[in-house]
């Protein structure tokens, strides 16, 4: 009999791929990229087993067309866990079980209550294969084991587990990719279809992009000489540590010091220092990742930039999709091929923690790459201790440097994190504490309590001001009572706009503040980190010393104006009380006055970390994520890893906003994705891509209820599910505010269709 591993013409099979083809294909691959990763051996056979089920009589008929289901992906599972384990080393056949149980259905639990487990699904799999497989397959399961375990000793058993865990998951990812890739080549092959997944190494593109940074960092003018000579002594001696071993880094700089610029800087000479194949810059909102990605695409090219980051990812990309949509760029989405990524901390946090195979493919290629993440203090705390202990082991095992950027350094390497980070020795920059005294551009004020009408009559005596509120609500009131006060150059900003509109947003309120028309803008946090405007005045309501110290960041950005002269009037809002979270790191703050005269110091911002660490304490792993990959039971007779991959990847959320979407058709660009919904042959992943930059996130109740009114309204369910709930009442949708899901219980019959 001869097996098949993917089917061509129904009844004709000699366009069909053979099976074992598919699976030698399929582990040379894995093996070619998991050799960066010293894993060659493991992904091979990874891959050489991964279909083994496909050798079954009932899976062959269902490729022929009978309706029949059959579970081919824990046959090699099966086999690792039983006879073959004989011949290898168990705790790495162990993983690569892992790996071939999950390669469709995503990485599994070992033990739990479903029969979705790793243990159940081995002990209840009792299809019969074919013994030819034997014959056509040359096993070795030998030498697996990693020379990397012997020269970075686990310090324990918790230690050793989780080392194993971060091991499965890059040969899944090897494993995943490799068998998509495979998959995806047979299908264009058989279609007659050209795939451009092509992308030129960052070696080769070195040269070339050090020249032209160097070029635009000649060509920049745009601040005073004063902070302009000093942003170059920073680039200048920063570059000069590229040289330095890899590993993790610090770059402490304030806000204005260029930090942007100079890390990437930093990453291009030490990668072509120590031959890194990625540069992944990472920020904390999607906000500022268009911005950002921008600016690399000026210096680098556009064509060698991938940016990366999604409001909607649920749906599994499908390797025989031919739509047009999948080009290029969307294809590196999904692998990060591209030589430079700038994404954000989702995107890189819950993939390299991610069970799904779509989510798991590009952890192979965040190896060895030069990471820097932007304003790292606004990592989520309830996941620090995980999220560091990810960054160790990419750095001691896996070849990454990882350089933590940010004006505010979040004291990782504090004791309160279990020892935290290695960061001593390791600070970029030229004398942090000297720079925070030359790049003192403002000065922060305490001002107690103030309510709208007082924060109105503030902003009235300056013609350019920002305030910075906690919540949409309070954001929404102030304008709305500012407006009516009759304030000029009066701008509203918050997540009730969309992505999209609120870029447009940003760009005129530079063009005002550049030509100095009246400007004063009314938002909520977002507009903190990393976002670059320069007011004159800011007004912050209470909150930790580091939305505080990011807050000033909006403030004499440039230095054009003395520092006594550009204050950043810090309030409580009484009317507005902030969440219980923040009202705890405002008591944080408050000890901070209490031991340091002056709040912008780099020592106060240590002391309020540790301070905050210490009080949050265990929650730092709020959802026990670590304790998933620490233990080992016994199953068959021997010792195993006891890995909760799927619970772990569920509850592991950068943000728990508990939101829901709703699409707004904003221009003609969305208006044209929408009426795409309709068409079946373009996947829900690809529209939900392009219709990322223009969702609004509500409450469920305020969505059911825009719903219930008519408002909104599930575009194509039959074809698309409840996925994409598209707003029907344009005018609840206000070019000023944006969307007003509080007046969901007002029927507007003006804007309804007879």
């Amino acid at each position: 009999m001869d097996y098949y591993a993917h089917s061509g013409t129904p009844g004709d099979t000699s366009d069909w791929q053979p099976l074992r083809e598919h699976l030698m294909a399929v582990a040379t691959l894995a093996a070619e990229m998991a050799a960066p990763l010293r894993l060659e051996k493991a992904a091979y056979l990874a891959g050489l087993l991964h279909d083994l089920g496909k050798y079954t009589a009932d899976f062959q008929s269902r490729l022929a067309g009978a309706n029949v289901r059959v579970d081919h992906s824990t046959a090699g599972a099966a086999l690792l866990l039983g006879d073959l384990a004989k011949g290898c080393d168990r705790n790495i056949a162990d993983l690569i079980a892992y790996c071939i149980a999950g390669h469709h259905a995503g990485l599994p639990d070992r033990l739990n209550e479903t029969a979705a487990c790793l243990n159940r699904r081995v002990e209840e799999w009792t299809a019969e294969l074919d013994p030819v497989w034997a014959s056509e397959l040359s096993v070795d399961a030998s030498g697996l084991v990693p020379n990397f375990i012997e020269e970075h000793k686990p310090q324990d058993r918790q230690d050793a587990a989780f080392i194993f865990s971060v091991m499965t998951r890059m040969i899944f990812s090897c494993l995943v990719d490799a068998d998509f890739k495979d998959t995806g080549a047979f299908y264009s092959a058989l279609e007659n279809r050209q795939v451009d997944r092509s992308w030129p190494s960052l070696q080769e593109l070195l040269p070339q992009f050090i020249k032209r940074f160097d070029a635009y960092m000649r060509g920049r003018s745009n601040a005073v000489a004063e902070i302009n000579r000093l942003r170059s002594d920073i680039l200048a001696h920063v570059r000069g540590k590229a040289a330095q071993k890899p590993g993790l880094f610090t770059l402490t700089v304030p806000t204005g010091g260029g930090k942007t610029l100079t890390s990437l800087g930093f990453a291009l000479d030490h990668a072509r220092a120590h031959g890194h194949t990625r540069i992944i810059y990472t920020i904390p909102f999607t906000s500022i990742v268009d911005q950002t990605a921008e600016i690399f695409r000026e210096i680098l090219g556009d064509d060698n930039v991938l940016e990366h980051h999604s409001a909607i990812d649920d749906e599994e990309a499908d390797p025989k999709e031919t739509s047009d949509s999948r080009d290029k760029l969307k294809l590196a989405m999904e692998d990060w091929a591209a030589p430079v990524v700038v994404t954000t901390n989702v995107q890189l946090f819950e993939s390299l923690f991610a069970a799904r195979p779509s989510r798991a493919r590009k952890v192979h290629n965040i190896a060895n790459s030069v990471i820097i993440l932007d304003e790292a203090q606004t990592i989520p705390r309830q996941l620090l201790k995980p999220c560091i202990r990810m960054l160790d082991e990419l750095a001691l095992r896996y070849g990454c440097s990882v350089v933590l950027c940010t004006a505010t350094q979040p004291a990782l390497d504090r004791r309160e994190l279990d020892g935290g980070l290695p960061l001593e020795g390791r600070e970029l920059a030229p004398d942090p504490h000297g720079l925070a005294e030359k790049l003192r551009r403002v000065r922060i004020v305490r001002v107690g309590p103030m309510d709208n009408r007082a924060l109105i009559e503030a902003i009235r005596a300056v013609p350019q001001a920002l305030v910075i509120v906690n919540s949409r609500r309070h954001a929404l009131d102030l304008y709305r009572e500012a407006k009516a006060a009759g304030l000029a150059g009066l701008v509203h900003l918050s997540t009730r706009q969309f992505a999209a509109h609120r870029r447009r947003i940003l760009a005129e309120v530079r063009r005002r503040l550049r030509e100095g028309e009246p400007c004063r803008l009314i938002a909520t946090s977002l507009v903190e980190a990393g976002v670059d405007v320069d007011f004159p005045r800011v007004w912050r309501a209470e909150a930790g010393l580091d939305s505080i110290i990011q807050a000033a960041g909006r403030c004499n950005r440039e230095g054009k104006n003395p520092a006594e002269e550009s204050i950043v009037s810090v309030f409580s809002a009484p009317d507005y009380p902030p969440p219980a979270e923040i009202r705890s790191l405002v008591n944080d703050m408050q000890r901070m006055i209490e031991r340091h005269e002056d709040l912008a110091s780099l020592d106060a911002i240590e002391d309020y970390f540790s301070e905050v660490y210490w009080r949050i304490g265990e929650r730092l792993d709020g959802k026990k994520i670590l304790q998933r990959f620490s233990r080992f039971v016994r199953f068959n007779g021997r010792i195993g890893a006891d890995f909760a991959f799927r619970s772990a990847a569920k509850d592991f959320r950068m943000i728990e906003s508990g939101m829901v979407p709703v699409i707004v058709v904003g221009d003609d660009k969305s208006k044209r994705v929408v009426s795409e919904l309709d068409v079946e042959q373009i996947s829900s992943y690809s529209l939900a891509r392009k219709l990322q930059a223009y969702c609004v996130q509500v409450l469920p109740k305020a969505r059911d209820l825009l719903i219930c009114n008519g408002h909104v309204a599930f575009v194509s369910p039959d074809l698309r599910g409840n996925q994409f709930a598209v707003l029907q009442t344009k005018s609840l949708y206000r070019e000023d505010v944006g969307l007003l899901w509080e007046d969901a219980d007002y029927l507007d019959m003006e804007s309804m269709v007879v």
